[in-house]
């Protein structure tokens, strides 16, 4: 006969027992004492522990940022690898989506900061890439686009390995100005929470990698026994993952940048990329994640999601810019000329009704 047991009274039995005596009191198998556990671990956000057996709590790792969302969106983008000049498709589709969606929460999972002239690979050859300060000015440009769009959303900055870059060259060559002000990458985004990972209700982790390859969405959720979201890869994709404890998902943010962008046409060497830009959407109806959602660029100025196609506006370069001026100083020459034939026809007109009028007269 198998025992009842409602879910306080079953975590204060495998606390104080473990998961073999509950089992025997409950007359049930321990794999699904543990399949049971693990569910409500998931569910409650908090670690059963059995006797002997306890864990610091994740309040202790100071590596981790927990964030609680009950009823919400969280919006995570990553790999903007930001450059100066214009912003990206994916990155206006951000800042829209922030202002449209009211987040809870958005998340830049990673390598915002690109660090080209620091990092330990060689250059390509000649090639010309940003300072160190035209790269920070830009990144805070784009997130400061973020900041203003998202409002009162909190802002989370999990480390990419890309943005250890810049602490990792300081540290290497000058030692000696640890903890001066403006020598942490953190010194010059105030606003954002910088940590490796975000713990979200205490079952979803998102950092900024985990697992490489062709299949790392799906060996990272395996491997991490919970839903992971990751960027690094660029591939944004979901991949549902379902066993004994339910359904999980391993996540891959894509990039906020373009695929095709020149921080990647040399280290590429133009060879084809699986690559692609967006970023993903995650919706928490009362505290349970729904199916993650991508948002993906199609287009210059276009973005697809939930089965419609958004307008976010073409991307303005100084070119396109000097071409839309030039047609429109043509289209104003035209209409002017228009204007001025008008205007002499309904003059000559009225002089040829003048005339007929006065010789009527005679």
């Amino acid at each position: 006969m198998r025992a009842q047991s409602d879910d306080k009274t079953f975590i204060e039995l495998f606390e104080k027992l473990g998961g073999i005596k509950t089992a025997k009191i409950l007359g049930t198998t321990e794999r699904n004492v543990f399949g049971r556990r693990s569910r409500l671990e998931r569910r409650l956000g908090i670690n059963i522990n059995a006797p002997g057996r306890s864990f610091a709590p994740r309040e202790k790792y100071p590596q981790r940022v927990q964030l609680e969302v009950q009823d919400g969106v969280v919006i995570v983008g990553s790999d903007g690898h930001y450059w100066p000049g214009e912003p990206t498709t994916a990155h206006r589709a951000f800042v829209q989506f922030c202002k449209e969606l009211k987040p809870v929460a958005v998340i830049m999972n990673g390598d915002a900061f690109d660090g080209a002239s620091i990092s330990r690979h060689p250059p390509i050859g000649w090639e010309s890439n940003p300072t160190v300060q035209d790269e920070i000015e830009a990144v805070q440009l784009r997130l400061g686009e973020i900041e203003e769009a998202a409002g009162r959303a909190r802002k989370i900055w999990p480390l990419g390995n890309h943005d250890a870059r810049y602490e990792t060259r300081l540290a290497s060559v000058a030692p000696e100005y640890a903890r001066v002000h403006g020598v942490h990458l953190s010194d010059h985004f105030p606003l954002w929470d910088g940590c490796w990972s975000c713990w979200i209700n205490g079952t979803i982790v998102v950092k900024h990698r985990l697992k490489g390859g062709t299949h790392a969405t799906h060996n990272a959720t395996l491997n991490a026994g919970t839903t992971t979201v990751t960027g690094h890869l660029h591939s944004l994709k979901v991949t549902p993952l379902t066993d004994y404890n339910g359904t999980r998902f391993g996540v891959d943010t894509g990039t906020l940048a373009d695929p095709n962008g020149p921080q990647f046409v040399d280290y590429s060497e133009d060879s084809p990329k699986n690559h692609r830009s967006g970023f993903i959407v995650l919706t928490f109806v009362e505290g349970r994640l729904m199916w993650p959602e991508v948002v993906h660029v199609i287009g210059d100025g276009l973005v697809e999601f939930r089965g419609k196609i958004i307008n976010v506006g073409e991307r303005c370069t100084s070119q396109s810019a000097a071409l839309k001026s030039a047609d429109t100083a043509r289209l104003t020459g035209r209409m002017r000329g228009s204007s001025r034939v008008r205007a002499s026809r309904t003059a000559s007109r009225s002089r040829q009704v003048s005339k007929k009028k006065t010789s009527r007269k005679r």
